[in-house]
């Protein structure tokens, strides 16, 4: 690295991280604001101030094993999830991308998908499948796929017309050209999807945990005892515990994408 090369990459990483950071300083003053200034102090419990959500929650080392217990369940719920429902909706947006009467037979139930008001389903799913790690599966399906099917479809069919003309020219079978063309221009969409999709499949995860009430202790089932308990410390801290699960799920799939595609496709850095 030259030595007008280093200076630029630390100005651009000073750059980068000022834009959070002051966004951060900015939430925590107004949190505190809101704990000592507008709350009562015999309401102060329900917005504890930060340091006692860092000492109550991750301080305490009973509650720190607790939330890594409830963390690993709840990813764990969300990975499995995630996976199915990228099987189910890429093969769902192949085969909606291959004719369109197919496209227009299928279309209305994967919106039908993104509609369904999963809060209310929740119980039936209990009821069907019981309280465990497949319940949970099940939810993080069905808040997920929606973009696991949109994104890829896109792409699929949003193939520039001159390269559709050129493998139609060579007589190319539609087995060639979706694993030559379509795929390979829809890759980009597929991890866009995925993107989306990580953080909808953990927040899949923490609302079956959170309704369902019982069975192996995740995060929505830790939330949910700390609400019953008035411990708002823990519980806030809980939700970040969730957030920050989302957050690295998203970021994951975004490094992917830019490992895999990013060096050809604009929507992942190529210039």
């Amino acid at each position: 690295m030259s030595t007008t090369t280093a200076p630029r990459t630390r100005r651009g990483l000073v750059a980068g991280l000022g834009g959070p950071v002051g966004v951060l300083v900015l939430i925590l003053a107004l949190w505190y604001l809101v704990s000592y200034v507008v709350l009562d102090p015999s309401e102060k419990f329900l917005l504890p101030p930060p340091h006692d959500i860092l000492v109550k929650g991750f301080g305490d080392p009973d509650v720190r094993a607790d939330m890594l217990a409830a963390t690993w369940v709840t990813a764990k719920a969300a990975l499995i999830g995630l996976a199915i429902a990228f099987v189910l909706g890429s093969l769902t947006a192949i085969v909606m991308a291959q004719a369109r009467w197919v496209q227009t037979a299928l279309y209305p139930y994967v919106i039908l998908m993104q509609t369904i008001p999963i809060l209310a389903i929740v119980p039936v799913i209990g009821f069907w499948f019981g309280y465990d790690l497949g319940a949970r599966v099940i939810v993080c399906v069905i808040i997920s796929i929606f973009p696991l099917v949109i994104n890829p479809l896109q792409g699929l069919l949003g193939v520039e017309r001159g390269l559709e003309d050129l493998f139609s020219l060579v007589g190319a079978s539609s087995w060639v050209r979706l694993v030559k063309l379509q795929i390979p221009h829809a890759l980009p969409d597929f991890f866009v999807g995925l993107q989306s999709a990580a953080g909808l499949a953990v927040t899949g995860s923490v609302v079956g945990d959170f309704f369902f009430g019982r069975g192996e202790i995740g995060l929505g089932l830790l939330l949910s005892r700390y609400s019953s308990r008035l411990q708002s410390a823990q519980m806030l801290a809980t939700v970040i515990i969730a957030c920050l699960l989302g957050l690295v799920a998203f970021w994951t799939f975004g490094a992917l994408g830019r490992r895999v595609v990013g060096r050809w496709s604009p929507a992942w850095g190529a210039s």
